[in-house]
């Protein structure tokens, strides 16, 4: 049902160029909450559209008060859209699919009734099941790039890329989206201590707009990767990763330095030998990472200390709220001062 309170349940969908399917969109999300008993928002945010967008969601909002457009000033992308819907929500669930139809928006209350039902879950991820989608161009490049995310984070779903959904809000406001980081909301949820389920949905072939994924998506897959697997092992301790590879670099740089210092002890010639470049180029680009790590750790320091991004979260404090003092024994007490 609509929300005349802060809602129970806020709804992002990210909208590029989509004018077509926004009237389907918003009923077919209407219809789905319809018979819940959580009120909702609709945060409809247009990406810089230039195909009519901006306009058709002013006029379906004069009519439904529980769709709030946000018009970004231009294309900033899947992320940034996603993040400026976050930025706004109230409700305590959230919601995310994409614009397209392609997602079922009729799936909605599976995913919330799975939060609603079970405590140990924070994030409810989808899991196109039956992907409707073509083999070579999309299929094949998703399996692999879903794969390759698994094995490098260690948060094994089977569906990274599912737009579809639903987090408890104080994981939407752990996380910071940017970039490209929206297809790896499930490994940044992980490491704000979300507890993950994967429950299979609906997927159907667009049959309005054009696509805008493409294979060179994988690519930048590959690339995005490696940020987020750095920042997850190592965003607390840089001095492990540069001085790790480091050692590795001036370790052997100095054993070959020393060993041309013996041969030179025996007499032998070893000014023009290649391999005296190679010692003090890897002794020289090992201290080079050490040092690297070294200010990384220092800078984690001083954002730290200057009230940075907490380096924990606590899923539940038990008995914590009017928790009473247990009783003191008075002479115990007063024979551990003696003491």
């Amino acid at each position: 049902m609509p929300a005349t309170h802060p809602p129970d349940v806020s709804i992002v969908v990210p909208i590029y160029n989509e004018v077509d399917n926004l009237p389907d969109l918003v009923e077919r999300i209407a219809q789905a909450m319809a018979g819940q008993p959580l009120a909702f928002e609709l945060l409809a945010v247009d990406d810089g559209s230039t195909d009519g967008s901006r306009a058709r969601l002013r006029e379906l909002a004069a009519t439904r008060a529980w769709l709030r457009p946000v018009l970004l000033a231009r294309n900033y992308g899947q992320s940034s859209a996603l993040q400026a819907g976050f930025d706004r929500v109230r409700g305590r669930y959230v919601v995310t699919l994409d614009a397209d139809l392609q997602n079922e928006p009729g799936d909605i209350p599976l995913l919330l009734e799975r939060l609603e039902t079970d405590p140990d879950v924070d994030m409810v991820s989808g899991w196109r099941k039956d992907r409707q989608d073509a083999e070579l161009s999309r299929k094949l490049p998703s399996r692999i790039a879903n794969r390759l995310i698994s094995r490098a984070t260690g948060v094994h779903l089977h569906d990274y890329g599912c737009a579809l959904k639903a987090y408890r809000r104080p994981i939407i406001d752990r996380i910071r989206l940017y970039g490209e980081l929206h297809r790896f909301i499930p490994s940044l949820a992980r490491e704000a201590g979300a507890r993950i389920a994967e429950v299979p949905v609906r997927h159907h072939a667009r049959t309005r707009g054009v696509s805008k994924y493409g294979i060179d998506r994988t690519f930048r897959v590959i690339l995005d990767l490696i940020l987020v697997v750095f920042f997850m092992r190592y965003r607390q301790r840089p001095l492990h990763a540069f001085g790790g590879l480091g050692l590795w670099l001036a370790v052997p740089g100095v054993l070959i330095l020393l060993w041309l210092l013996a041969d030179k002890l025996m007499g032998h010639d070893i000014g023009g030998r290649p391999l005296l470049l190679a010692g003090v180029m890897l002794v020289l680009m090992g201290v080079q990472m050490i040092a690297a790590g070294l200010i990384g750790e220092l800078l984690m320091r001083i954002y730290h200390e200057a009230g940075g991004a907490p380096q924990f979260h606590a899923q539940e404090y038990v008995h914590e709220a009017n928790r009473p003092v247990a009783p003191v024994d008075q002479a115990q007490a007063d024979t551990n001062l003696i003491a």
